[in-house]
């Protein structure tokens, strides 16, 4: 182990999250934390067969053994311990022989995954293309349109109406006096979701009393990101953030809430919702009540509303099938990957 400058080749390990694969070589002169250990070889090596080697799930997996701490996220790798690891050694042609051979096995895969994620891409556009002109336009691309007299909406089916929110919607600000129901969180991905299902790791305060209570069906937005389009409709009783809006029907039932969700998120109310929200600059953008409360929302007849959903979620189906299907083949290809390498440093390939 070095102290001081790191060199372009030497390996480095975070002595916190080696046992998961944080370790790997510099491509770079330079300096790093403190919290890292600096390896420099004392005999001619290939780093980046270090860098395989170390970064494969069974290296990894010994690291862990050799990590000390009391609990997993506490787990510290100390150089003592790492100096005791037993490591292959082969000659210096042949680490040079098997990183190519590495790079040029992985390239071809990385490309084909690449093309893959590629194509989910334009799979997860499709889906949205044809969501939003479901929600915006109707299914029947033959039925008579009319203006709907708001230029940021267009024409719309001649039958449905547009109403301002106000006469639709009003904003409550109801308490949790405990603070023990579902904790929900609100993102422009997601939409609103039970924090429980959120798989990240983010602040939990002590105490919840206080929080705004939303019932099913309700609107809630993320006033600070609705210019992403992170709000929805709630599907479970719960609480959120008091700086958050929420909004519930004057009457129940006007809305299908599959279909308010999806128009609401839709392309053009996204973009209305950046127009209306204010503030210097777009990090702090807020779209208050009063803002939501005067825009205009297209109302089908309730019963054209569970159609769009059925018909639209039958004709999404392929897609998302298929969608499921390249990720899978991405899942196969990467643990592909993971065998070569692993077989290649530890000699299991002759290359």
């Amino acid at each position: 182990m070095v102290t001081g400058f790191v060199k372009k080749g030497d390996v480095i390990v975070n002595k916190l999250l080696a046992w998961m694969g944080a370790i790997g070589v510099s491509e770079y002169d330079g300096v790093t934390s403190p919290a890292y250990d600096i390896l420099r070889a004392s005999k001619p090596v290939d780093s980046k067969f270090y860098h395989y080697l170390f970064r494969n799930q069974i290296c990894t997996s010994k690291l862990k053994q050799h990590s000390k701490g009391i609990m997993e996220m506490r787990l510290r790798l100390y150089f003592d311990e790492f100096g005791n690891i037993k490591i292959p050694y082969p000659p210096f042609e042949e680490q040079q022989r098997i990183v190519a051979f590495i790079d040029r096995t992985t390239a071809e895969i990385d490309e084909a995954i690449a093309k893959k994620q590629r194509l989910i891409e334009l799979l997860q556009e499709q889906k949205a293309i044809l969501i939003n002109q479901a929600v915006t336009k109707g299914l029947n691309p033959k039925a008579p349109m009319r203006d709907s007299g708001v230029e940021w909406i267009g024409e719309i089916p001649e039958h449905w109406e547009v109403r301002r929110a106000k006469y639709i919607f009003k904003e409550v600000d109801e308490r949790s006096k405990t603070g023990t129901e579902e904790l929900l969180s609100v993102s422009h991905i997601t939409g609103v979701t039970p924090r429980s299902e959120k798989n990240v790791n983010m602040f939990m305060a002590e105490d919840y009393s206080g929080s705004k209570l939303c019932q099913k069906d309700d609107i809630v937005i993320n006033i600070m990101w609705a210019w992403m389009g992170a709000l929805g409709v709630s599907t479970i009783t719960g609480i959120v953030s008091p700086s958050y809006g929420v909004f519930r029907q004057l009457k129940a039932g006007i809305f299908n809430s599959w279909y308010l969700e999806h128009l609401l998120r839709s392309t053009e109310y996204v973009a209305e919702y950046n127009r209306r929200s204010t503030g210097l600059h777009s990090s702090r953008l807020r779209l208050y009540a009063d803002m939501f409360l005067s825009m205009e929302i297209t109302l089908p007849p309730k019963e054209e509303q569970d159609k769009i959903e059925i018909v639209t979620n039958e004709r999404v189906a392929d897609i998302d099938k298929a969608i499921n299907a390249i990720e899978r083949e991405i899942i196969s290809l990467e643990e592909l990957r993971s065998i070569i390498i692993l077989q290649a440093v530890t000699g299991k390939i002759k290359v």
